[in-house]
């Protein structure tokens, strides 16, 4: 059992973790909005941006939940 785990009632209590790096995965679309950008694809730029602002946005839905619980 590690440290960050936690035993209550006989039950297992683990912390709420997402797979994944919700800014860093925003951070990265961001970027290639922007080669896409210059590469003039801007296709795949708009849909790279509104990837990084749903990503944004659930990352800070679920920030606001885990401070308010």
């Amino acid at each position: 059992m590690s440290i960050t785990q936690a035993i209550h009632d006989g039950a297992l209590a683990m912390p709420l973790q997402f797979g994944g790096d919700l800014i860093g995965l925003a951070i990265l679309f961001v970027v290639l909005a922007l080669i896409a950008a210059v590469a003039g694809a801007s296709g795949v730029a708009g849909m790279s941006m509104s990837i990084a602002k749903w990503l944004v946005i659930i990352f800070i839905v679920l920030a606001v939940i885990t401070f308010i619980l």
